[in-house]
């Protein structure tokens, strides 16, 4: 039998809550295959700026859910975000770049949409439903910031994550 934890290490209660957390955060989504998030300096997102996610797939059976994770505090000033997406694999790109549209707030009342707490708000926006990759291997999804202005104030970071898709459960 595999021992994870020895006894000593059980007997500090500080260590035991902190595995008991990671273990939880760990088992929270077993569909997800990868997440990661980039922050921006100063909270602005540069033009020049291209944050790349590398994520290795090896069911191509399966299909996935990639999402796009955006952060943005409420002094970002559009009500939208215009987001250019490159998929490349191991045999190359993979169909064209999209352009993504992701309201991050009402465009009539300017409430923020999100989850959120203050002025900083979480989005997590359905980018690449039901996606299915062609070969094993790794993919990189680069993100470009498609405005009409080089520096985006108010966002703090985007994020790519990839989930195995789950099928809608009926009630």
């Amino acid at each position: 039998m595999l021992r994870f934890f020895n006894v000593r290490f059980l007997a500090r209660p500080w260590a035991l809550v902190g595995a008991m957390g990671l273990l939880a955060l760990a088992g929270c989504d077993p569909n997800r295959v990868f997440e990661e998030n980039t922050d921006f300096p100063s909270n602005s997102w540069d033009v020049q700026r291209k944050p790349a996610f590398t994520f290795a797939i090896a069911d191509t059976a399966a299909r996935y859910d990639v999402y796009f994770d955006v952060r943005n505090a409420s002094v970002y000033p559009f009500y939208n975000l215009y987001v250019k997406a490159t998929l490349t694999g191991p045999g190359g790109r993979v169909g064209a770049p999209l352009l993504h549209q992701m309201l991050l707030m009402d465009p009539k009342t300017g409430e923020p949409r999100g989850s959120g707490t203050g002025d900083i708000y979480d989005h997590q926006i359905l980018a690449l439903p039901r996606q299915r990759f062609a070969q094993p291997g790794n993919y990189t999804l680069t993100l470009e910031q498609f405005m009409r202005q080089d520096q985006l104030p108010g966002l703090m970071a985007v994020g790519v994550r990839v989930a195995k898709y789950q099928p809608p459960t009926k009630k």
